[in-house]
């Protein structure tokens, strides 16, 4: 398996943990606001249906963030390499690596340290479209793309 499927895994796998995460709040939202609606009435109780209410709102941001993720997710092509920067490239850098995909922080594989950014993340945006030996300059330090897988 190479470098880049086995990244793709560790981002699905980060996908379905917070999914996970998600669908279990809302379960408990769902199981509190029953749990309100059977408590006293009062202003007391207004406002703990309202706050459950939000925290529910919130939760169907999250997973609507997380079907965005897995959608830009299965555009990924793992077997497919390119000269330039695009959606699923590994990048190497002077400064860090880079696996062109889904926001989900750094990522270890075979030893190598590797940071799984949006292609609309700042640096994501910077390194679209670049080739080998171009510079990019990000939060003050020069950029040198040494390798694109």
């Amino acid at each position: 398996m190479s470098i880049k499927e086995k990244l793709y895994n560790k981002c699905i796998e980060f996908i379905d943990n917070r999914l996970l995460i998600i669908q279990n709040t809302i379960l408990e939202i769902q199981e509190s606001l029953l749990s309100e609606t059977k408590s006293s009435a009062g202003d007391k109780h207004e406002t703990g249906r309202a706050m459950l209410q939000l925290e529910r709102e919130k939760t169907g941001n999250q997973l609507a963030e997380i079907n965005k993720m897995r959608a830009v997710l299965n555009r990924v092509q793992v077997d497919k390499s390119a000269t330039v920067v695009a959606l699923g490239s590994l990048v190497y850098t002077n400064q860090l690596n880079y696996f062109i995909a889904v926001s989900a922080g750094k990522l270890e594989v075979n030893g190598q340290s590797f940071y799984a950014i949006s292609s609309i993340s700042p640096i994501g945006k910077l390194l679209l479209g670049k080739s080998i030996n171009d510079m990019v300059v990000f939060n003050g330090k020069n950029i040198l793309i040494q390798k694109i897988e």
